[in-house]
């Protein structure tokens, strides 16, 4: 086996090109006018208009009316079923642990449970709030809240 020393590291055959060098004479293919073409504002050096600009025009972003609203701690909380929960091996449940079982994303700090599914067994939810019809399902299974 052979190790490959730092110094003789190279990118592979035909992965780099030379740049290609515009308005350098009419043997390039690219002389006069640089492949921009003739006359207008897209011709000229420093000649563009921000992205949007319509020419004057009242731009797309501007006439379509405003409507909603993202939160921005949305990727932050999650929602489980009941019927997820009675499928988890441990009677001690918390954020982590579903975090674990792939339930919740990494990011996920805020979990509810809702009232979706059954649940016949006894659990123990830490950190985990529940909505009231999913908090009296796992109570009258002889589960808990804390």
């Amino acid at each position: 086996m052979s190790v490959t020393q730092l110094n003789t590291i190279a990118p592979a055959e035909g992965a780099k090109r030379p740049r290609r060098r515009v308005g350098r004479g009419i043997g390039s293919g690219l002389g006069k006018t640089a492949g921009r073409g003739h006359k207008g504002q897209k011709s000229r050096a420093g000649g563009f208009h921000k992205v949007g600009f319509e020419g004057g025009q009242m731009p797309l972003q501007r006439r379509l009316p405003k409507r909603g609203f993202t939160p921005l701690g949305r990727h932050l909380a999650a929602e489980i079923r009941l019927s997820d929960l009675q499928a988890l091996p441990v009677d001690e449940i918390d954020v982590q642990v579903l975090k674990a079982a792939g339930l919740v994303g990494d990011l996920v700090r805020y979990v509810k449970v809702i009232k979706t599914g059954e649940i016949s067994r006894k659990v123990a939810l830490k950190g985990i709030n529940a909505t009231a019809g999913a908090r009296a399902a796992i109570e009258a299974a002889g589960g808990s809240l804390a």
